[in-house]
């Protein structure tokens, strides 16, 4: 069964979230689960089927099925809970929190600021593991006290005692001061109080977080010598692998943010972009501005005024016999808030909304006049040489991709 990791919200976590299905909301927050969970739930249930089959014998099958599949619901219930707990307590620092998503590793809850201070970021952090701990607690009275009688004593005890294992696992080893661990986000906070510096802590943190994630890789490899211990290698060395990259991760996370904040767009965008005219056929469209420009999206003109924009999406809906037939004018998104920024607009907030929309492309528009284009590329090209020549850096494994 694999070790739960905790994690923040990043623009970075959109790379190892696949699709995700919203199942409710909990106090405003939507929870969700990316598919690779319904893989790790499949995998838990048969593993703890089996599990108590081999301890409790005398139970019939179906009965070892249904505890599996308790304690699969069990380990849901209490990787929610640790996100939950960070999520409460991020509210009351004033941090908007964008929903919860459990995945192959565990948990993330999607945090759409830094901490505002090391008091928020060690509150945040702690809040975690004090759940899980409170939750082992529970299940360890339950397990203790499930003495009575009753034919479904024994399975409820069994199920109990697996939960106590596995919220003291979730604590404890979300303690451990690697970044971004719980327990590194700790000491990043501990040190960010003491220095004044969260680049430097993060830096800090993030290298023990990679140190450790190489450990994992390491012992998991080791692991797959013992045909016995070769299953729990195998989910060792994937959980080093995601620790390694989202150290790496947060740390040039944190670079971007510095980079951006406070630096109007005007700074990153694309000057005299290719525009494409309103009556411009469809099949004309593709054969010359997307072939030639490989771009998702093209402004939209008409007469030298922008009306707002085409996107590829779009036209992949349109039947291939209707290209020729179809303007680009019957495609066009038209100019809204989201798909708009002024020039002196801050490169943060920008960045933060087309993450949010996910929109490949914003117009910058000065007085209803189209003057650049911003896509996440130009991001990267305006941070990269501030990122190669940020302290420790390079050392960091830092890479200029957003």
């Amino acid at each position: 069964m694999p070790s739960r990791l905790s994690a923040r919200r990043e623009k970075t976590s959109d790379a190892m979230l696949g699709r995700r299905y919203q199942l409710f909301r909990f106090s405003g927050i939507p929870i969700r689960v990316d598919l690779s969970w319904f893989l790790v739930a499949t995998l838990v249930t048969w593993s703890l089927t089996g599990y108590f089959d081999q301890r409790l014998p005398e139970l019939s099958p179906w009965i070892h099925g249904t505890m599996g599949l308790a304690g699969a619901l069990g380990l849901f219930v209490s990787v929610l809970l640790h996100e939950l707990a960070h999520a409460v307590v991020a509210r009351r620092y004033g941090m908007p929190i964008r929903g919860i998503t459990l995945f192959v590793f565990g948990g993330v809850a999607e945090m759409e600021t830094e901490p505002p201070g090391p008091a928020a970021e060690f509150g945040v952090a702690i809040a975690g593991p004090i759940a899980s701990f409170a939750v082992a607690v529970a299940c360890l009275s339950l397990w203790a006290g499930g003495g009575s009688s009753g034919p479904w004593s024994t399975p409820t005890v069994a199920v109990a005692g697996y939960l106590t294992g596995v919220n003291t696992l979730l604590a404890v080893f979300n303690l451990v001061p690697a970044f971004p661990l719980d327990g590194g986000r700790v000491l990043r906070s501990v040190l960010w109080q003491w220095r004044g510096d969260l680049h430097w802590a993060t830096r800090f943190c993030s290298r023990l977080g990679i140190t450790f994630g190489l450990a994992m890789i390491l012992l998991g490899t080791l692991r797959l010598l013992d045909p016995q211990s070769r299953m729990g290698g195998l989910w060792m060395i994937f959980i080093g692998l995601f620790l390694r990259w989202a150290a790496k991760a947060s740390y040039h996370h944190l670079l971007v943010r510095s980079g951006l904040e406070g630096e109007p767009v005007s700074r990153f965008m694309r000057r005299e972009p290719v525009t494409v005219p309103r009556f411009l056929s469809v099949a004309n469209l593709v054969d010359d501005y997307v072939r030639r420009y490989q771009h998702r999206v093209f402004p939209v003109v008409d007469n030298e005024r922008l009306i707002g924009s085409v996107s590829t999406a779009r036209v992949q809906q349109l039947p291939r016999e209707e290209w020729t037939r179809q303007s680009v004018g019957a495609l066009v998104e038209p100019l809204t808030l989201d798909n708009t920024v002024a020039p002196d607009t801050d490169a943060l907030e920008a960045l933060t909304r087309m993450s949010r929309s996910r929109l490949p492309l914003l117009m910058v528009v000065d007085k209803g006049k189209l003057v650049g284009v911003l896509g996440f590329g130009d991001f990267d090209r305006g941070l990269a040489a501030a990122i190669a020549a940020a302290p420790g850096g390079a050392a960091a494994g830092t890479s200029p991709d957003s």
